[in-house]
């Protein structure tokens, strides 16, 4: 059985690696058949402010928050305490009360994230983005090109990224999407895992429901009252009773459940449309908290369209209620934005017929898409005022966190999500 070397990429059969004598190796019957990776930045913000700030090192960091603010992200000493992503902050603070609260610094999260992902475009023009520290890699018919295999192009990747960038990566590598997303979670952080087709079924069978994309606590709880706590328990169910149930979402997870992923790898995907959401740990009915991460999923949004220099007219709510009804609300305007403004104005708009304070909700997210050039955004009109200061304000808001950080500048719901 092969194995290839994490440190400098060899493939052999030894149990040492003839090429540099080190130990780090990766074994697995197909790693010269996969090609389909997911990279996953560790704890990517937090990990920057590490790299920037040694004397965080040994202490437990958390990106985001204020005291009505929610968590941006966490290093793993703070996840050890159970912070999370999404968490309110006083929950975080109270989980970990030693814990340093950093506010984000986007500008650079977004300029180390393009310095990661020209790093794979280099390996491969078939890189689908996720988001600025994530991204789905295709790596077929790359072997010549490169002189080695996919997984040895991808450990060469994950050791340049750490020397020349300072962070570290978690890869996953097997033979569809879902798959190698899975993969990269399992052994963070600076992980990297294989699933092949061989135990690929196998594998799912005894994990958790929840470890499934899209399932969450609620999700568990009601596939958990008709007996289905494991994958391998969905496989079970069989695709039809799970159809029934949840309707498309349960056959979504039916396909999941036996390992199946057919959506290939599309470098244009993120192009068709720029978006953020997040799922809560906890149901959410209050329709201030919803507009509070609202705001904050907009200010995302917009500087990812600003840093694209692109700019959407359609703007997308995504909720997913208690029921796990999926609602998407859309609202087309007559002119391109790219104004975190805009994106909420329309954005709590959609919202406001959704969320009655008694529904509750796990999942929010706001989209823009139908692009344009940035240059063509926000113009107004002659009896429209508003809008060309607002975009004049912003663009001097996003040069100043360009040039002295995220904190520089806070404004509006930003402010008291954040500071209060």
């Amino acid at each position: 059985m092969a194995s290839v070397c994490r440190s400098c990429a060899a493939i052999s059969d030894e149990t040492i690696c003839p090429s540099c004598g080190g130990d780090r190796l990766l074994t697995h019957g197909e790693l010269g058949d996969l090609s389909i990776a997911h990279l996953d930045c560790d704890a990517f913000y937090a990990t920057i402010e590490k790299r920037d700030d040694p004397s965080l090192e040994a202490k437990p960091v958390i990106v985001g928050g204020g005291v009505r603010g929610v968590v941006s992200t966490c290093c793993y000493l703070a996840r050890a305490y159970g912070v999370r992503s999404a968490m309110p902050a006083f929950k975080a603070r109270q989980l970990c009360p030693d814990a340093v609260f950093i506010k984000p610094r986007m500008a650079l999260y977004v300029q180390e994230g393009r310095r990661v992902r020209a790093m794979m475009q280099a390996l491969t023009p078939l890189v689908e983005p996720l988001s600025i520290d994530e991204a789905f890699m295709d790596l077929s018919g790359t072997t010549a090109l490169h002189g080695g295999a996919p997984v040895q192009s991808l450990v060469k990747l994950q050791n340049a990224v750490f020397a020349e960038i300072g962070i570290t990566v978690s890869i996953g590598l097997s033979f569809n999407k879902f798959l190698a997303k899975t993969a990269s979670d399992l052994d963070k952080p600076r992980g990297f895992s294989v699933i092949g087709r061989a135990e690929a079924v196998q594998f799912l069978a005894s994990r958790k429901v929840g470890t499934l994309p899209g399932v969450g606590p609620a999700a568990v709880a009601a596939l958990g009252d008709r007996g289905l706590h494991t994958i391998g328990d969905l496989r079970s169910a069989g695709k039809l009773q799970l159809q029934s149930i949840f309707g498309d979402w349960g056959a979504r997870l039916f396909d999941l459940a036996n390992a199946h992923d057919p959506r290939a790898v599309d470098p244009e995907a993120e192009r068709k449309s720029i978006s953020a959401e997040t799922t809560f740990n906890e149901d959410i009915a209050e329709v201030e908290a919803l507009e509070d991460i609202l705001w904050t999923l907009c200010d995302k949004v917009a500087a990812r369209a600003r840093a694209s220099d692109m700019a959407g007219r359609t703007i997308t709510l995504k909720l997913r209620d208690q029921k796990f009804k999926i609602i998407t609300r859309r609202r087309t305007l007559n002119e391109p934005t790219l104004l975190a403004a805009r994106l909420f104005e329309h954005g709590r708009a959609l919202l406001g017929p959704e969320a009655d304070g008694k529904i509750r909700f796990r999942l929010i997210g706001i989209g823009l898409s139908d692009f344009a050039p940035a240059a063509e955004a926000d113009k107004g009109d002659m009896f429209d005022e508003r809008t060309p200061k607002r975009a004049a304000a912003e663009t001097a808001i996003a040069k100043a966190r360009e040039r002295f950080g995220r904190d520089a500048v806070k404004t509006g719901r930003g402010l008291r999500a954040e500071e209060e």
